[in-house]
C-alpha cells in the first residue's frame, strides 16, 4: 500500500501543478485589458467619462499610441506668416515704403511652400514682386533645415529693369518649435545666365511678441551688372 501511495503522490502533484496553472491561464485570458474591453483603459486611468470625450488627446493615446519621435519629426517648426510692414531703400536716397507678403504656405503635409511678396518705394524708383516655392528637404520639426527656390519675380530699380525665373536656396534656423523665433537666409538668382541676372540676398529674422505676432527685420541686397541696390525693413507678421 505504502508502495502504491509513494508512486501516486508524484503523479498527483504534477496533476495538481498543470491544473493550477490551467486556471491561472484562463483568468488571465477574462481580464478586460486582454480581452480588449474598451472600458479597461478608462477604469486604469480612473477618469471620467466625460472629462475622456472632452480631451482629444486621451482619446487617441486609448486608441493607440502614438509615434511621438514620428509626429515630433512632421511637426512643422516654423509657421506660416502674413506680413506687412516698412522699407528703407538706402541704396534710393533712403526712400520710404512698404512690402506686403505671405511666407510659407504649406501645400499638404509635405515639405513644400509658397511665398510671395511685393514690396515699393513710395517715390516710386524701387519695386519688386515675386513668388516663390520651397522645398525643404529635411523633416519639418528639425530645427535647422534647408530648401531650394524656384519661383519668378519681377525687379525695377529705376536704373534697370528685369524680370524670369528665380532659383536659389534658403537656409532656416529655427530657434524655437512654436515659431517663436527663427531666422531664414535665402540667396537667390533673377533670370540666371542672363545678361540682365540680379542676384539677391535676403536675411530675416523674427521673433514672437505675443501668441500669434511676431516683429521680424529685413536686410536685403540686390546685385546685378548696372547697380547695386539694398534695403531694410521692420515687419509685423501674424501666424494663423
Amino acid at each position: 500500500m505504502f508502495k502504491q501511495l509513494r508512486w501516486h503522490c508524484p503523479l498527483l502533484g504534477i496533476v495538481v501543478f498543470f491544473f493550477t496553472l490551467a486556471i491561472a491561464s484562463s483568468v488571465r485570458s477574462e481580464t478586460p485589458q486582454q480581452k480588449g474591453d474598451p472600458a479597461a483603459p478608462n477604469e486604469a486611468l480612473d477618469l471620467k467619462p466625460e472629462i475622456i470625450e472632452e480631451s482629444s488627446v486621451l482619446k487617441r493615446w486609448l486608441q493607440e499610441i502614438p509615434n511621438v519621435s514620428e509626429d515630433i519629426d512632421g511637426d512643422p517648426s516654423f509657421r506660416t506668416r502674413i506680413r506687412l510692414g516698412y522699407s528703407q531703400f538706402p541704396s534710393s536716397s533712403d526712400a520710404g515704403g512698404l512690402i506686403i507678403g505671405v511666407e510659407d504656405i504649406f501645400i499638404g503635409r509635405t515639405g513644400l511652400t509658397f511665398s510671395g511678396d511685393y514690396q515699393a518705394s513710395f517715390n516710386g524708383d524701387r519695386e519688386s514682386v515675386g513668388g516663390n516655392l520651397h522645398y525643404y528637404v529635411l523633416p519639418l520639426g528639425s530645427y535647422f533645415n534647408l530648401a531650394p527656390v524656384l519661383g519668378y519675380r519681377y525687379i525695377n530699380s529705376g536704373d534697370y529693369s528685369t524680370d524670369g525665373v528665380n532659383v536659389g536656396i534658403r537656409l532656416m534656423l529655427s530657434l524655437s518649435r512654436t515659431g517663436a523665433a527663427d531666422i531664414s537666409l535665402t540667396q537667390s538668382f533673377v533670370s540666371p545666365g542672363d545678361s540682365e541676372e540680379v542676384g539677391m540676398t535676403t536675411l530675416s529674422v523674427g521673433y514672437a511678441i505675443a501668441k500669434n505676432v511676431r516683429l521680424s527685420a529685413d536686410i536685403q541686397q540686390q546685385n546685378s551688372t548696372q547697380d547695386k541696390d539694398s534695403r531694410v525693413g521692420i515687419v509685423i507678421e501674424w501666424m494663423p
